[in-house]
């Protein structure tokens, strides 16, 4: 009996391992997870003994398996270089997850960066919330995700800040009387939404959230109405209809982290989070400034 050990199984298999599971898997590669499992059993068809076994809720790779996964991984690399020495792609894709903060300003020099530093790959963008972000990563439906906030976990590290800034419709200001500041935010849980808060009590000032949406256009449209301030992350681009405030406290940058799903390969990681770090001010470079400045 003829025994193959084919490229589709064998590259199913190792996106079980690089995605943490057999869905993860069929995700990432736009199969059913069915197809995956078939993959695996043509395999252990193949070399006479199982390769994944059961383990509570979920799976592990037996000694075989992981023997065969090593193996795996040289016979792909080799199979797709051999392609691409033809002038065939073999269809390298990354998927980048970003928040809406600052998308429109940051995205296309990140674009940019990453063709510099992956040109033989294709770098397609996932914009959404932070929740959705995470959720994308765990299920592997993206590769690299840019989140506010520090780096949480050990597959996130910090690449720079996003300098903060409140903005308003032209004609808003302030309460004169002592009464709260109307806020508009997004919806909770977000990063922005704290800070704006945490900075106006840490200086005093009563507010209250007088507006929410779940999307950035929302927040501007809310805030070009007059229906409250609204602090925003935009690399220094006022948008359209508005006007910065500087009557209302400064406020720290929020640290921008880059967050990779499990089994990605670490210098696709670094490529990442440099090219990120050459479009983003340093961490603490805005603070520093506003140190300086007595703030």
């Amino acid at each position: 009996m003829s025994r193959v050990l084919d490229i589709a199984p064998l590259r199913s298999f190792v996106a079980v391992a690089d995605c943490g599971g057999f869905q993860r898997a069929a995700t990432a590669l736009h199969l059913s997870q069915g197809a995956i499992s078939q993959h695996v059993r043509r395999l252990e068809t193949a070399v006479g003994r199982p390769l994944v076994e059961r383990q509570g809720r979920g799976s592990r790779f037996t000694a075989a398996g992981e023997a065969l996964l090593r193996q795996a991984r040289r016979i792909l690399a080799v199979h797709d270089e051999a392609l691409r020495g033809f002038g065939i792609d073999t269809e390298r894709a990354m998927v980048i997850g970003s928040t809406e903060h600052a998308a429109a300003q940051l995205l296309p020099e990140l674009s940019g960066a990453l063709a510099d530093t992956f040109p033989d790959w294709r770098v397609r963008f996932r914009i959404d919330r932070g929740a959705q972000l995470r959720t994308g990563l765990a299920d592997g439906r993206i590769d690299l995700a840019l989140l506010l906030g520090p780096a949480g976990d050990p597959d996130a590290q910090t690449v720079g800040e996003l300098e903060l800034t409140w903005y308003s419709a032209p004609g808003w200001h302030p309460p004169r009387d002592g009464g709260p500041i109307a806020l508009v935010a997004f919806d909770a849980p977000c990063a922005l939404r704290t800070r704006a808060l945490d900075t106006l009590a840490e200086y005093g000032l009563p507010a209250e959230v007088g507006c929410e949406a779940a999307h950035l256009a929302g927040v501007q449209a809310a805030v070009q109405a007059g229906l409250g301030v609204g602090l925003m992350a935009t690399l220094g681009q006022t948008p359209q209809g508005l006007v910065a405030r500087d009557d209302l406290p400064p406020v720290l940058p929020l640290p921008l982290s880059v967050r990779a799903r499990r089994g990605l390969r670490a210098d696709l990681v670094a490529g990442a989070a440099e090219s990120l770090r050459r479009v983003l001010p340093p961490a603490g470079a805005v603070a520093r400034v506003l140190a300086v400045q007595g703030v």
